[in-house]
């Protein structure tokens, strides 16, 4: 199901997490589970950064059972529940132990998407991947799934033009319950004047 234009190894490897964030905008996340294909275009992301960063589960090198696929080598992904309910798919970067990871946010739908509906039990295209617990459950993505390389035939991201300049949209995350510099700064990248995102 991969295509040749796979994202390398080597652009997750990257320590600069907000460069791949933005970089991660634009192109084309796949999952094939089940015997299901689907895909859709990135369109909004958040960068976290530990371990100074305090809206990070890494902050101040936390290490646990839970969080310990961020410690990995950039490339894989890091799922984790969200509220005891939602899934929340995020791409680890970084060399092994930075603990960096990029939280996806929203995603167009592309290919799949009676599947995608099927899963989000929703017929409304503008709400099937609004969110990271919304995009995560229409691309059948769980808990279990945590720490699968985005080299397998699982889960990967193939290329796209990178979105810049004046289509790019930097502001605060979204939900941070913390005090300080990391509740504004601005780690959260969208496209601008795109339908499919979480939130303006």
């Amino acid at each position: 199901m991969r295509t040749a234009d796979l994202l390398p190894p080597e652009f997750y490897k990257n320590d600069d997490t907000l460069a791949v964030c933005r970089q991660l905008l634009g192109k084309k996340l796949c999952t094939f589970i089940d015997g299901i294909y689907t895909s859709g275009m990135i369109t909004e992301v958040e960068a976290y950064r530990g371990p100074e960063d305090l809206g990070s589960h890494a902050y101040n090198n936390r290490r646990t059972t839970r969080n310990e696929t961020m410690y990995a080598e950039g490339g894989v992904i890091y799922m984790y529940i969200c509220y005891g309910i939602h899934d929340m798919l995020n791409i680890v970067t970084g060399k092994e132990g930075d603990s960096h990871a990029v939280l996806i946010r929203a995603l167009q739908p592309l290919e799949g998407i009676p599947h995608m509906c099927e899963r989000r039990g929703i017929q409304d295209m503008k709400r099937l991947c609004k969110g990271p617990g919304a995009l995560a459950k229409a691309m059948g993505l769980q808990k279990k799934h945590d720490g699968i390389s985005l080299q397998s035939e699982i889960v990967w991201i193939e290329d796209a033009p990178e979105i810049t300049g004046d289509q790019l949209v930097e502001t605060s995350r979204i939900g941070l319950n913390i005090q300080g510099v990391y509740r504004d700064i601005p780690w959260r990248y969208y496209i601008k004047d795109n339908s499919f995102i979480s939130r303006k």
